[in-house]
């Protein structure tokens, strides 16, 4: 599947966070337990490169990234790595680096249904750690990756000892055998409380991104729709009164939406005032004045053909007068 056809309703998008942190703890060996620990880049690097074993310089790959500077420069990799591979996903560097959760939620969420799409999500033979140790920061990554893994091991062997150390003690002190054990200390509330309330922060801290993303959205249409109101083409009609009205109330007031609709069925009712001239009506208006401009030419025409008229008959005069003047036979035998 392209990487440009996973849109936004995708069910990419609607992965849990706890199935996004197994996905890449399992396919990296990483022990990252908040989605926003992904924001440096380093991350969604080498997910490309078990996505496409090689196609990316791990050894450019900073996984100690800590000030935006260093963030920044994961990101560029990751951006060749795109260019070189032609995909046309936009990364929004500068809300990842902040490390918010949201958003690293959705590029994380957009990088399973990537490598998903590639080879069918099969990476098992990748070697994450191997790849990681060129990586500046690899190698401690990868130890503090490997010691909470070996922590399980060593605190139940040392239960072990301890309790044959005390058993050994109670049987050299003479204590009987079915006597009653100590109680054993418990947890306090706050320890065992922890990790729920780290959970409920993040879920708060999802839910206000989310929030904040939906206000930003809906005030840039707003906004939009005031650009529209200003042009001078349409600022003038009473509608656009009418929406300026509800924009720009200070207070939820309900007259103001009756005042608002009572200005657009005014302008309704002028409009239905207005007379509407028919097509037949405004055809015989025309019909007589195309009569009369034909009148007034016909006038003139008749007006030319009398000066012509009398133009020529004045011609014959004075040709005769000018064979009388000019000696004819006739003239001069009488």
């Amino acid at each position: 599947m392209a990487a440009s056809n996973i849109g936004m309703m995708d069910g990419a998008y609607f992965v849990g966070r706890n199935e996004i942190l197994a996905w890449i703890n399992t396919t990296l060996q990483l022990g990252l337990s908040k989605v926003e620990e992904a924001a440096s880049g380093a991350v969604a690097c080498q997910l490309m490169d078990a996505a496409h074993p090689g196609a990316v310089p791990m050894h450019k790959v900073n996984f100690d990234a800590k000030t935006e500077y260093e963030m920044i420069q994961n990101y560029k990799v990751l951006q060749d790595v795109f260019n070189k591979l032609k995909i046309t996903k936009h990364i929004e560097v500068n809300k990842l680096t902040k490390g918010r959760p949201l958003d690293n939620l959705e590029f994380m969420q957009w990088m399973k249904r990537y490598c998903d799409s590639v080879n069918g999500g099969f990476m098992n033979s990748y070697n994450a750690s191997e790849r990681r140790e060129s990586s500046k920061g690899g190698k401690e990554t990868n130890r503090r990756t490997s010691v909470p893994s070996q922590a399980p091991a060593k605190s139940s062997s040392a239960t072990h000892k301890a309790q044959a150390s005390s058993h050994g003690a109670k049987k050299a002190n003479g204590h009987a055998p079915n006597a009653p054990p100590s109680r054993s200390a418990k947890p306090s509330p706050a320890n065992s409380a922890g990790p729920a309330y780290d959970e409920q922060i993040t879920e708060l801290k999802l839910l206000v991104d989310s929030l904040e993303k939906e206000r930003d959205f809906y005030f840039s249409k707003l906004r939009d729709v005031e650009i529209l109101c200003q042009s001078p083409e349409v600022e003038h009609l009473p509608i656009v009164n009418a929406i300026h009205k509800v924009l720009y109330a200070a207070e939820d007031d309900p007259s103001m939406m009756a005042e608002a609709q009572a200005m657009i069925s005014q302008q309704q009712q002028q409009q239905s005032e207005q007379p509407m001239l028919s097509p037949i009506l405004e055809a015989s208006e025309e019909r007589p004045a195309k009569q009369e401009a034909h009148k007034r030419k016909s006038i003139s025409d008749l007006e030319l053909e009398e000066f012509g008229m009398a133009s020529s008959s004045r011609q014959r005069l004075s040709d005769i007068s000018d064979v009388q003047l000019c000696g004819s036979p006739l003239t001069s035998f009488t």
